[in-house]
């Protein structure tokens, strides 16, 4: 089924307002100082029921891909392959938006850490979860990034997912951690998914220019070949036939309708 165009090109609005709706009702509701019910199911599922001590370690991990080292080492990874005149500043400048958001929420809301269950210590206020924050904000744009220019859909299908369960394992593991509620995770995410959703539309088009841009300017050089004739034997003709008719296009050669 189709996405109704009006839809469409309002997606981001849309995402926007779901996000916002959804992180306005965690601020309401924990403003009463009562552990929500969302918190106390998922205390009860990932504390109480799943703790292991082998899991201990894999949810450190998951925990660790939201650490400054890892972000640094991904950060870098961006600026060498991601496509774009700036990519790197286009993800640096969205991860220091993401991190001011983050601790001038924790001033405003000042919501105490959980007590009496923590694995990892932790310092500063509760909400939003800092990790789930900076974890959907960054991974969030390497999958927009991937999803605009990546041509193969299998990979760029893969890649996504695999952003996606990333972000969200991050946030189970700040709760399974005790460092986090439950709240603290969501809202994190719908402040980063409303931010992503105004910084892809604003302020990616200042570094990244769109695929079909950089599409047209391949297709447009005279070293461009169609992948079909990558492999017919005799390629040297159709490179000259496509460079003289980029010479034909810039004036630079009559064209072979021209009477003069």
């Amino acid at each position: 089924m189709r996405i109704p165009s009006i839809l469409k090109n309002n997606l981001h609005y849309v995402v926007i307002a779901i996000a916002a709706i959804v992180f306005l009702a965690v601020v309401q509701d924990i403003r009463s100082d009562d552990i929500l019910r969302l918190d106390a199911t998922a205390y009860s599922f990932l504390v109480l029921r799943l703790r292991r001590p082998w899991l201990t370690a894999i949810m450190e991990g998951f925990s660790n891909l939201s650490s400054p080292v890892v972000i640094a080492g991904m950060f870098l990874m961006v600026v060498a392959f991601a496509p774009g005149r700036r990519p790197g500043l286009c993800a640096a400048v969205n991860l220091v938006s993401v991190v001011a958001i983050n601790q001038l929420l924790k001033y405003l809301v000042q919501r105490p850490r959980p007590d009496g269950f923590r694995l990892i210590s932790e310092v500063g206020y509760s909400f939003p979860s800092g990790h789930s924050m900076v974890s959907m904000a960054f991974y969030g744009l390497c999958a927009w990034m991937v999803w605009n220019y990546e041509r193969d859909k299998i990979i760029r299908w893969l890649c996504c997912l695999s952003f996606a369960l990333m972000v969200v394992f991050v946030g189970m593991s700040r709760v399974y951690l005790g460092v986090h509620y439950a709240s603290d995770v969501i809202a994190g995410f719908c402040v980063s998914i409303a931010w992503l959703a105004v910084y892809v539309k604003v302020f990616c088009p200042l570094f990244m220019p769109e695929e079909r841009t950089l599409h047209a300017e391949e297709v447009a050089s005279p070293a461009y070949v169609e992948p079909e004739r990558l492999y017919v034997a005799d390629n040297t003709s159709s490179m000259r036939a496509r460079h003289m008719r980029w010479e034909q296009r810039k004036g630079k050669l009559p064209r072979e309708d021209d009477p003069s």
